[in-house]
């Protein structure tokens, strides 16, 4: 055999090895590829941050209706709770903007995208979806004291609950998710002060 039969010889063996090679590490066409390890990792972490976020959206939620209810109440209260109202709203937006669902890196094709886990750009209603992605029953109207004072308390302690929420939230945030907690949960603090001060006056 010339020096070039050879060649090709093994020419056309290495290239049948790397055929072989790749049917037995790709799955068929259609067949769904079990992720690896770091997969289920980042899908962990994903997961466990998309629920502190929504834990922290349905609070800031919640108080957004506490203001919304007591507004309707005693529209008298306008001039000092809608400032108050808008920096709540604010930090409900702020809360979710990272997402709170996650995409599942399992049961991928091996034709389809890569099997990543990641967030859904809006953060669902606090009445609609619970942490755990399930539905659930829309929430009982907010009541109001029919007392002006007594209803700025009442919203004085929601701020404080809102704000201690955000506080114990810290110990297991991704550092810059903790830092927009550990602001949202002064402001709070500063509200709830204001709302006190506000009903004593």
């Amino acid at each position: 055999m010339t020096t070039t039969g050879r060649r090709a010889l093994l020419v056309a063996g290495a290239a049948a090895g790397v055929t072989a090679l790749a049917s037995c590490t790709s799955p068929p066409a259609g067949q769904a590829r079990r992720p690896g390890a770091a997969e289920l990792e980042a899908e962990r972490v994903a997961r466990a941050e998309a629920a502190l976020r929504l834990r922290s959206v349905t609070a800031a939620r919640g108080l957004l209706e506490r203001y919304d209810a007591t507004l309707a109440a005693h529209p008298s209260l306008a001039p000092r709770l809608t400032p108050l109202r808008s920096a709540v709203a604010a930090h409900a937006k702020a809360l979710g903007e990272g997402g709170t669902t996650v995409e599942p890196a399992t049961a991928t094709t091996s034709a389809g995208p890569s099997p990543t886990a990641s967030t859904s750009p809006s953060a669902p209603s606090s009445s609609s979806v619970s942490a755990s992605g399930r539905p659930t029953a829309p929430a009982a109207p907010v009541r109001v004291a029919a007392d002006p004072r007594a209803a700025l308390r009442e919203l004085a302690a929601a701020e404080r609950g809102a704000s201690d929420g955000h506080t114990a939230a810290l110990l297991i945030a991704p550092p810059e998710y903790a830092r927009l907690l550990a602001s949202v949960a002064a402001a709070g603090a500063a509200h709830a002060y204001l709302l006190t001060e506000g009903a004593r006056a």
